[in-house]
């Protein structure tokens, strides 16, 4: 048996043997490495003057090192959109900065000090959130892998800002729908049924017809969307289209149509299964382009500050404003759970607030 708390037992030929943590296996199993010794002292020295030699080793590495093999361990574990993302996290703001410190640099006073100079950078609180996200994970992986390394310090949180969401009113939405009802096409049957059904803009432009099921009056929702950086060393293009599933497992959903949904898709005729939504034809419509065409319509609509996920906020506020079920309402947006549809997509205008003041029961008058 091995002393108290330690790795080293005494072998059946008599010797000590003493192991210690070498590094892990791609899995995240240990790699263990051995040493002997004739006694249970000479045994422990040994693997001590090891351990004090692996440490010192893993202090002398950068953190730049630390953050390239988090990143490649990300990489079979998200998604490529996520992977992107992270890597421009990386690429854009933590290597330049910080990439080039040794290991025993990193604490409390630096790692506080970069969140500051980020948030000083004129990088949105949200963005600011994200790297810090993205750094606290490395130093974590740090934590985990360097020998010798503690990171027992918290890295302080820039607080977010609560904007006014823009949400149209209910004569904004009229303008609208009636604006794209004139000289309909496609790409304005498109819109319209996000207005009906809170389709996110990467999932209307993926879209296509094979989709819906007018006999079942049912939306599959079931690809994204989006344009990313692109992997490879060919520069002539930095970014390309990516089709790929939601952004989550819950973003997979079957949405019920209404009956003005499905009035809406026999108005502009029912295309080839393989036919994008957004054109009608095998060509897609990118989300950009999408961008586009909406700033147009929403101009010549006289309406400010609209983009398309304005669509989104419209569609979750008037279902609530219509008394929604608010399980349902999330599971048809595609959310992890209620309490995203609640803090994000949930806008109460003045008159639902009214209404709901004049149920409160009173004794006066």
């Amino acid at each position: 048996m091995s002393r108290k708390g330690e790795n080293i037992f005494k072998r059946k030929d008599g010797r000590w043997e003493a192991r210690y943590e070498k590094g892990r296996h791609p899995d995240g199993s240990i790699i263990y490495g051995f040493c002997y010794g004739k006694t249970y002292r000479e045994a422990r020295e040994k693997v001590n003057c090891i351990g004090k030699e692996g440490a010192s080793k893993s202090l002398q590495r950068s953190f730049g090192v630390y953050c390239d093999e988090w990143l490649d361990e990300k990489a079979y574990s998200v998604k490529h959109s996520t992977y992107v993302k992270y890597k421009g996290i990386l690429d854009n703001h933590i290597m330049p900065r910080l990439g080039h410190y040794n290991l025993s640099a990193i604490n409390a006073t630096i790692s506080n000090d970069f969140i500051k100079k980020m948030c000083d950078s004129g990088l949105s609180p949200k963005t600011v959130r994200d790297i810090r996200t993205v750094y606290c994970a490395v130093l974590d992986y740090m934590q985990k892998n360097a020998t010798g390394l503690s990171m027992n310090f918290d890295v302080v949180a820039p607080k977010l800002e609560n904007k006014e969401v823009r949400v149209l009113s209910s004569d904004e939405e009229f303008i609208l729908c009636n604006y794209l009802l004139n000289e309909f096409d496609d790409c304005k049957f498109g819109i319209l049924l996000a207005v009906m059904t809170g389709l996110r803009i990467g999932e209307l432009c993926a879209m296509k017809w094979e989709s819906i099921s007018l006999s079942n009056r049912t939306l599959c929702v079931n690809k994204t969307m989006q344009r990313l950086q692109k992997q490879s060393e060919d520069q002539e293009k930095k970014t390309t289209i990516y089709l790929s599933t939601p952004k989550s497992a819950k973003s997979l959903r079957v949405i019920p149509l209404t009956s003005a949904c499905i009035s809406l898709c026999k108005m502009i005729g029912q295309k080839n299964p393989n036919a994008y939504l957004l054109t009608g034809t095998a060509d897609y419509m990118e989300p950009r382009v999408l961008q586009y065409r909406m700033a147009k319509y929403t101009k010549a609509c006289g309406l400010d500050g609209v983009h398309f996920h304005t669509l989104r906020h419209t569609f979750a506020t008037r279902a609530i404003e219509a008394g929604f079920e608010i399980k349902s309402l999330s599971e048809i947006l595609g959310h992890s759970s209620t309490s995203v549809t609640l803090n994000r997509y949930v806008h109460s205008s003045f008159k639902l607030k009214r209404d709901n003041m004049e149920k409160i029961p009173t004794f006066i008058g």
